[in-house]
């Protein structure tokens, strides 16, 4: 799922928390048309219906709350995953002749990340891969040692990933680099 329908996905169960939310509160107000603040929030008729499936309809109210709270976690450890689309599995770009070319995206930010940190005024960097394949989007961030020269990283940074570039024939379509300087004596 894109982050656009993710914002949607979103907003659409907040919306309706809320509209039962305030069709609640606005009936034990007295404030909905009809509505006595003083009866129960269901009428007669669906309470004897309640009472005479005892068993049942408390049963079936469980069964449902349990399954809300197993979609509520799905949908909340999909969310908390690694950015949607990431590049998982394999690479594959179809060849001049018959015949594919396959890599893992694990190989390929790895490679990337041991480049990045062959400098050594890098101390860490953490690369990930979203997007298509022929123009991925590349997300770097490089932790720094506290005397980092920034120029000689930034230029670092480039080569490295016009070698990815050239090496796995990916142009980045987006590329975004967060760089972070390790606290200490500059």
């Amino acid at each position: 799922m894109t982050n656009a329908g993710h914002r949607l996905l979103w907003t659409i169960v907040a919306l309706l928390l809320v509209a039962g939310g305030a069709a609640a509160l606005a009936a034990g107000n007295g404030t909905l048309p009809g509505a006595d603040p003083q009866a129960a929030l269901l009428n007669a008729g669906l309470l004897d219906r309640w009472r005479t499936a005892t068993p049942w309809s408390t049963l079936a109210a469980a069964v449902g709350g349990v399954l809300l709270a197993l979609a509520g976690h799905r949908l909340l450890a999909r969310e908390v995953r690694r950015p949607a689309g990431s590049l998982r599995g394999t690479l594959s770009h179809p060849g001049r002749r018959p015949g594919r070319t396959r890599l893992a995206t694990d190989v390929l930010t790895d490679a990337l990340v041991r480049d990045l940190t062959a400098n050594p005024e890098v101390r860490r960097a953490r690369v990930v891969l979203t997007g298509e394949p022929p123009r991925p989007d590349v997300w770097i961030r490089v932790d720094l040692t506290a005397d980092a020269a920034t120029a000689g990283v930034r230029e670092h940074v480039r080569a490295a990933v016009r070698r990815f570039a050239a090496t796995t024939d990916c142009q980045p379509a987006h590329l975004d680099v967060t760089a972070r300087i390790e606290p200490g004596q500059p």
